[in-house]
């Protein structure tokens, strides 16, 4: 297998990946920046992707790290209601890269990429110890819509989520005790945790609902309730969960079961979902879970200030990347 050699390969092997064309991309890839025609509203996110830090080469394929690298940073669009548009990379590469090995990384953005329509502006590339990536992308609102935001939640409004809970954990649990071993028991929850998909689709309909609060569900209930309704703020509302065995996946259940362990618990505490959590008066949440999929109701924003778990203080707080 051959190396890459220069800047010059890296940028080759980009431009056979990405087009270099978009409706708001004045200039591409190429010179100094880009240059954009903005709509007059962009939503915008950065996120960082590092080995042995968010992902393992020894068990992530490379097209899953490019696939998932940008599927994180599309799901912030995803849970502002938004239309993703375009992308810039910043990419650090361990001595020894292969063409082989950076062409199924790009292959795995690019189907992402243009599943959505999206143009790579451009970025910056390094040599590191490890693999890391960086990408910022940006969206804009559905026409006529607002884009979605957290905050502004009510007492006795309805918490909601699209997507799983718990799936991704249970994948990532599993990798990491046996590598792609893993994917022939928990083939469903491994994908979760190495190729999540976005939920763009139902942000865009939730925008439709000017009620609804919203937020990207990526550190686990346990972290992200109290920031959608404010709890740790002074005279912040509270949260009152309702977890069921019946509202998770089997295969949450199965690697719960065969580990020991309380599958409402493990969902609770999540992390990497990428499902997009929100509330909304009880009025509109009938209306919305009719047309929005996936949509299940787990729990009431309340007045006190407190966050319960099926009636009880939550044993577990959730991952925290500087704890």
């Amino acid at each position: 297998m051959k190396g890459l050699a220069s800047e010059e390969d890296f940028i080759a092997c980009i431009d056979r990946h990405f087009p270099n064309a978009h409706r708001h991309v004045v200039v591409g890839r190429g010179d100094d920046c880009a240059v954009l025609a903005c709509p007059e509203r962009l939503c915008v996110s950065t996120d960082l992707f590092i080995e042995d830090v968010h992902f393992r080469r020894s068990y992530f394929r490379p097209e899953e790290i490019g696939h998932k690298a940008l599927a994180v940073n599309v799901s912030d669009v995803a849970a502002m209601g938004g239309v993703p548009l375009g992308f810039s990379l910043a990419l650090m590469t361990p001595p020894g890269m292969t063409r082989e090995y950076a062409d199924a990384l790009f292959a795995g953005m690019s189907g992402l990429a243009a599943a959505y329509g999206m143009v790579l502006t451009g970025g910056d590339l390094s040599r590191g110890g490890v693999l890391g990536l960086s990408i910022t992308v940006w969206g804009e609102p559905v026409p006529g819509r607002r884009f979605l935001r957290r905050g502004g939640c009510r007492p006795d409004d309805v918490l909601f989520v699209v997507g799983s809970l718990g799936l991704a954990r249970a994948g990532l649990c599993a990798l990491e005790a046996s590598g792609r071993d893993a994917l022939r028991l928990y083939p469903e929850a491994c994908a979760a945790h190495l190729t999540p998909n976005p939920q763009v689709s139902a942000g865009q309909l939730l925008a439709r609902y000017p009620s609804v609060a919203l937020m990207d569900l990526s550190d686990g209930l346990a972290r992200d309730v109290p920031r959608l309704v404010g709890l740790d703020r002074d005279g912040g509302l509270g949260a009152a969960l309702e977890l069921h065995e019946d509202d998770l996946h089997d295969e949450v259940m199965a690697y719960a079961i065969a580990n020991g362990l309380d599958p409402v618990e493990e969902a609770f505490a999540g992390g990497e979902d990428y499902a997009l959590l929100g509330a909304c008066p009880e009025d509109d949440f009938e209306a919305l879970r009719e047309e929005v999929q996936g949509v299940v109701r787990v729990g009431t924003v309340t007045a006190d200030g407190l966050l319960t778990l099926n009636g009880l203080p939550p044993s577990n707080s959730g991952f925290d990347h500087f704890a």
